[in-house]
């Protein structure tokens, strides 16, 4: 329970930036490091250090050896021109008895107490005490043999010294690692902000570049591999932010468009309504002309935003299914035709099904049908047939056809063949209809090799 509660400190604490963060590992990582470092450092001088006192107490021994008789039956110790220096910190025994002691030491003291407990062992050993003042003394044993008897010699030295060298080692290598772990963060922040600073233009360059749809490109080639892969990804980014503003342009364009056919016959009816006094008959039969249209600037709204939330979202399919037949009749019905054209939908008595709703089939060939009415001189035929896995709409007119130079870009959004025939069109009702049957897994294509006229066949997935 208590962990949870830290948790919301620790994260306080935790650096808000890259830079910091790296910063702070690879200070751990260096303080972690140096730490071990130290501690083995230490132990390794420790150990020279005692293994140096334990060098100077055999010698010791061994010149206090040197005066010790073992060649009767009793153990003498023989006097020599510095046997005062000799006997500083020395004990002697003969077995396990006491010969001579260092004058200042009591004969219950803790150094007695050891030096006889190592006499006792009969073989060279070390032992170190705690003596007052809790100073340490080393002390070392050494056997003496020869006669019959055996005497042992115990040295002991004041590790005070010793220890003082070790102490100030540790207090220099702690200093030393404060130091350098200054110096390894300041270095590892300077170092970091200096690999980071690319990212950081970057960032503000994709910034501004998505605000003005710019061309710019990020990946320029050369610079660590990273960096090339940061900038290949955004710049895949401002290609999606590039086409999302295409498709809002273009559907912009393509609402305008579509909705410009029934706006001008609303319009026109109402010009037409207001030029003199009306019946009541006609007054009807403007108000359902002006419904009828609006109706279908409705449905055509309702379709192309339909349409951009399906390719935002991804989808591959229009839902629902559609009967063919009732769809194509009711469109020609209602598609204002020249006096002198006329417009038949030819279907077999089989249900033609298609697997998109009514208003995406309207949508899908309305641009189609509108053009071959247009164009045509006096026929224009829709046709309805299955095909494998879907259906088939030909829609066919007698009129000059499309040009041969223009086919290649019959479907590109803004070209019109002649744009001074007198249609205020925008050039988006082909790409219009094309691109809504692809997100249908469907098709609209132009026959080139049909004479006279013109053929357009839409394909559209079986319902």
């Amino acid at each position: 329970m208590r962990s949870v509660r830290h948790r919301p400190v620790l994260r306080a604490l935790a650096p808000r930036t890259l830079r910091g963060r790296l910063s702070l590992v690879a200070l751990t990582t260096a303080a972690l490091l140096i730490t071990a470092l130290t501690v083995v450092f230490n132990t390794v001088v420790e150990r020279h250090l005692r293994h140096q006192a334990d060098d100077e107490l055999r010698a010791r021994a061994t010149a206090v050896a040197a005066t010790v008789d073992t060649s009767s039956p009793q153990v003498r110790v023989l006097e020599t021109a510095n046997d005062q220096l000799l006997d500083t910190n020395v004990w002697i025994y003969a077995d396990r008895r006491l010969l001579e002691k260092p004058p200042a030491t009591a004969d219950g003291s803790p150094l007695t107490r050891t030096a006889g407990r190592l006499a006792a062992r009969g073989a060279p050993d070390c032992a170190t005490v705690h003596a007052e003042g809790q100073r340490s003394v080393r002390l070392c044993a050494r056997q003496v043999s020869g006669g019959d008897v055996t005497a042992t010699v115990v040295t002991a030295l004041d590790l005070a010294p010793y220890q003082s060298s070790a102490d100030t080692l540790l207090m220099g290598s702690l200093i030393l690692d404060a130091v350098m772990l200054v110096c390894a963060y300041a270095l590892t922040r300077l170092a970091v902000g200096r690999a980071l600073r690319p990212v950081r233009t970057m960032t503000d360059q994709a910034t501004q570049w998505s605000a003005v749809a710019s061309d710019e490109r990020f990946s320029t080639g050369g610079g660590p591999v990273e960096l090339a892969r940061l900038g290949a990804s955004l710049d895949a980014l401002l290609d999606r932010i590039r086409a999302v503003l295409r498709h809002e342009q273009q559907l912009t364009g393509e609402l305008s468009h579509e909705l410009r056919t029934p706006l001008t016959r609303i319009i026109a009816e109402l010009d037409w309504w207001r030029s003199r006094p009306r019946s009541a008959a006609e007054t009807r039969a403007t108000h359902e002309v002006i419904a009828e249209a609006a109706q279908s600037m409705r449905t055509i709204c309702d379709t192309l935003l339909l349409d951009a939330r399906e390719n935002v979202a991804e989808a591959s399919t229009a839902p629902g299914t559609a009967a063919v037949a009732p769809v194509l009749r009711h469109m020609t019905q209602r598609l204002p035709t020249p006096a002198q054209v006329k417009a038949t939908v030819e279907i077999g008595d089989a249900p033609l099904e298609a697997g998109v709703t009514p208003a995406f089939l309207e949508r899908v060939v309305s641009p189609l049908l509108a053009n071959a009415v247009r164009y045509a001189r006096s026929t224009v035929t829709v046709t309805g047939r299955r095909t494998p896995g879907g259906v088939a709409i030909d829609i066919t007119d007698d009129g000059s056809g499309v040009p041969e130079a223009f086919v290649g870009e019959l479907f590109q959004p803004g070209r019109r063949a002649d744009p001074d025939d007198g249609h205020h069109g925008a050039g988006l009702g082909l790409p219009l209809a094309r691109r809504l049957a692809r997100s249908a897994g469907g098709e609209v294509s132009y026959d080139a090799g049909h004479v006279p006229g013109a053929r357009f066949t839409v394909t559209l997935p079986a319902g």
